[in-house]
């Protein structure tokens, strides 16, 4: 059937032979296809029928601008003869039989659109089930670790640098998985369970990898929050699986990273009834699995957590996790050794001192050293540098450190004059107490993080005990600034609002934490709150109130005692070297950065050290 067209009786098809309307025709074996001749006049009759039969018929093809399409169904045999003469007399084209579109209307209209969108959406499926965590009912319970064989694996020991302890104790499960015999012949077994324990960044999951790159066998990686899924069921599942494939390819090693995701205390989600949610089927299925298996096979399990204090209690008894590692923050020995392993891979400048840098970066992880090299490298490039020098090093680790400089954040003269006394108050105090941490910069030049300014101390040495008079030299630098703009201006300003923060903090853990008060004596009054294995940050004050209240007025007496006490002092050191503090501070803020080397050659020509 054509579009649009209109059927019509077959006298009135006679009639619009015999008026030469006709332009074309098309027999078919029921009906004929008539199309008029453009630019002729349409009857109103034949208007009022397409407008009976096809509403959406177009206007204007009613009004003789193209031919018109009509048609006449059920003819017999006699008549259609006798039209087909009547035609030929007329002048008129015909052009064949109708074809029965039946059959393509049923394959193009139907069957093919809708098999296209059906692949259409089954390869859609196919790759969000690939690229994202979406997977079919089939394959919830196949475990989804990532597997290494022993050739993918390039990362040994050497890459590993700053955890040389850490490394002491793997070595050992190397050494296993190379050569079981030795261990079984006198009767030992490799631990079962391997936990790597430290803070973000400090290369436990490198360590595993190293681990499998030296005794050469396949890895299985994969994170705790990969196994629990919203069925119950599904993870535990997992772990099964896991395991099972684990012991079609030992000797290997299974590496689950982030193990607190999966491994949490069950006592913490207690309910009154008992609840079996997702998690701890994963757990309990995890502790069965670990129960069962043979170490001697040589399937060894290794896991990392940063949050090892929220673990469940029976993960962690002898059995499972025998082996407890921990990955901490590098010395600066250390993180001279990581610095130098990342180094290989960038262009670096004859005058880069490496151990300078590790010097003035405590508290940076492997990661953090990582980022700061590549910061370097970007730095040197945009710069046209030809290769990594000491400026692009020292300018990053200021980027991490401190912030982006924002120059173009515009200070007031008077803002401008304050910061300068500010960090200048800082340095001095620094330069001139006896146990204070050297200064190795003092800048006014604003930072992203919100900083107008910062002095920066580099440590001669890694720190590990600290005596009463070192922390009170420590909050004589933080209360420097603040002093020295009460001398200067004869007010303070809020710049010194982090440096209060920190200097309360620490008298109040020499008071509460140390027992460094004559009033309280050797008491603690701290709830620690870190790690079971790690030392991260100090310990923060019990807010249970376990004493009463007279001893904590005596505990907010001695704090304010302390900070009173070397407010003074900075007090007087500051007045006395007033010439030298608003020297240095014009000086700053001529060159708005200054070294230590610098500093130091100054105050020696304009103080006298009291």
């Amino acid at each position: 059937m054509v579009p649009g067209a209109v059927e019509i009786p077959y006298s009135r098809l006679i009639q619009l032979v015999k008026e030469g309307k006709v332009e074309s025709t098309v027999i078919g074996a029921d009906e004929i296809h008539v199309t008029l001749k453009s630019r002729i006049e349409i009857d109103e009759d034949l208007k009022k029928l397409a407008e009976q039969q096809q509403p959406l018929f177009p206007l204007y093809r009613m009004e003789g601008l193209e031919p018109v399409t009509f048609k006449v169904s059920h003819l017999p045999g006699v008549e259609k003869t006798a039209l087909v003469q009547q035609m030929l007399d007329a002048g008129v084209t015909i052009s064949g039989d109708v074809e029965n579109t039946f059959w393509n209307n049923l394959l193009f209209g139907w069957i093919l659109p809708i098999a296209a969108m059906m692949l259409f959406w089954q390869l859609l499926m196919r790759r969000v089930s690939q690229n994202s965590s979406f997977t079919s009912p089939l394959t919830l319970g196949k475990n989804r670790a990532k597997i290494y064989s022993e050739k993918d694996i390039q990362v040994t020991f050497d890459d590993v640098a700053g955890v040389e302890e850490a490394k002491a104790e793997l070595r050992e499960i190397v050494d296993f998985l190379k050569q079981p015999a030795r261990y079984q012949a006198l009767g030992g077994r490799i631990p079962k369970g391997v936990l790597l324990v430290g803070p973000p960044g400090t290369g436990k999951t490198l360590l595993a990898r190293a681990i499998a790159g030296e005794a050469k066998v396949p890895f299985f990686s994969i994170s705790g929050s990969e196994f629990i899924e919203m069925f119950v069921g599904v993870g535990a599942a997992r772990v099964r699986d896991l395991f099972e494939q684990a012991k079609q390819k030992a000797p290997c090693i299974i590496f689950i990273d982030e193990l607190d995701a999966v491994g949490k205390s069950r006592l913490s989600s207690a309910a009154p009834f008992g609840r079996h949610d997702e998690q701890e089927q994963t757990l309990n299925q995890l502790l069965v699995e670990m129960d069962g298996f043979d170490p001697s096979k040589g399937v060894i399990l290794l896991a990392a957590t940063n949050r090892p204090e929220v673990l469940d209690p029976a993960l962690l008894r002898a059995g499972r996790f025998d082996r407890r590692v921990v990955v901490d923050l590098p010395d600066v020995a250390g993180r001279l050794q990581i610095l130098q392993v990342h180094a290989r891979r960038v262009r670096l400048a004859p005058d880069v001192d490496l151990r300078t840098l590790s010097a003035r970066t405590p508290g940076f992880s492997g990661a953090d050293l990582v980022n700061l090299m590549n910061e370097a490298a970007l730095l040197a490039v945009r710069e046209g540098k030809e290769g990594v020098d000491q400026t692009s090093l020292d300018r990053a680790a200021d980027r991490l450190m401190a912030g982006l400089e924002r120059k173009s954040r515009v200070l007031s003269p008077r803002d401008r004059d304050i910061v300068a006394i500010h960090e200048i108050g800082h340095a001095l105090v620094a330069m001139l107490s006896k146990h204070a941490d050297p200064v190795h910069k003092v800048s006014i030049i604003p930072r992203s993080i919100g900083a107008l300014g910062f002095t920066m101390q580099l440590p001669t040495e890694d720190r590990y005990l600290m005596t009463r008079s070192e922390l009170e030299d420590k909050i004589a630098v933080l209360l420097g600034g603040r002093v020295a703009e009460e001398i200067i201006f004869r007010e303070a300003s809020t710049g010194a609002q982090d440096d209060l923060q920190k200097a309360t903090r620490l008298a109040r853990h020499m008071v509460c934490v140390y027992g460094m008060s004559h009033q309280l004596g050797p008491q603690a009054f701290a709830d620690p709150q870190g790690s079971v294995y790690l030392k991260e940050g100090a310990p923060s004050i019990n807010h249970r109130m376990e004493y009463s209240e007279r001893t904590a007025q005596l505990i907010d007496d001695e704090v304010l005692k302390i900070l009173g006490k070397v407010h003074q002092q900075v007090t007087e050191t500051l007045t006395k070297n007033k010439e030298a503090l608003e020297q240095l501070a014009h000086r700053l803020k001529e060159r708005e950065t200054l070294d230590g080397a610098e500093l130091m050659q100054l105050l020696t020509e304009k103080t006298q050290k009291g």
